[in-house]
Formats: C-alpha cells, sequence, structure tokens
C-alpha cells in the first residue's frame, strides 16, 4: 500500500503502535483490510445519509455526519480529535 495511507500520530491516540494502522473497532491491524473493510461500512452509510441527509448548520452538523459515516469503524467517529494526526504529515 502506498506510504500516503500511514498516519503520523507520535502519542499512539489512534494509531496502534505495532501496525501503523488506525485504531479499529474491528481491531484489524492490515492496512490493506481496513481499507475495504472501512469502504463498505462507509458506503452504506453513505446511502443512509443521501435518504436521510443531515443539515449543515455549523461544526457540530459535521461531527454528526462523521460519526454517522464512521460509527461501524471508529470509536472515536463523530468526536474531536485530542491530536492531531496526518497522513504522512499532510
Amino acid at each position: 500500500m502506498s506510504n500516503s495511507y500511514r498516519y503520523v500520530d507520535p502519542d499512539y491516540t489512534y494509531i496502534d503502535p505495532k501496525s501503523g494502522v488506525l485504531k479499529n473497532l474491528a481491531a484489524i491491524t492490515d492496512s490493506e483490510d481496513l481499507l475495504f473493510f472501512e469502504s463498505v461500512k462507509v458506503t452504506k452509510r453513505i446511502n443512509e445519509l443521501h435518504n436521510n441527509p443531515i443539515k449543515i448548520n455549523g461544526i457540530e452538523s459535521l461531527f454528526s455526519i462523521h460519526q454517522h459515516l464512521f460509527q461501524d469503524i471508529y470509536g472515536w467517529a463523530g468526536k474531536k480529535r485530542l491530536v492531531e494526526i496526518s497522513k504522512d504529515g499532510k
């Protein structure tokens, strides 16, 4: 997999220190497997939002959308991050 999908999180708040993969509810430690799992789950949630959209009226709305899209994958979905994480420092 491309380095563009390796996250930088020096405190390992969101990253598994052994695998470098985002910590997730399914305990997936392979980045390719997590990408596939995330794609399947988010696609389902996107369809739900298409049928029942969340109106954007501030930052809390964006957190709600993030929570809805990623609720099946990450325990921290929809919450303000405690540390900055980025893909390869970008």
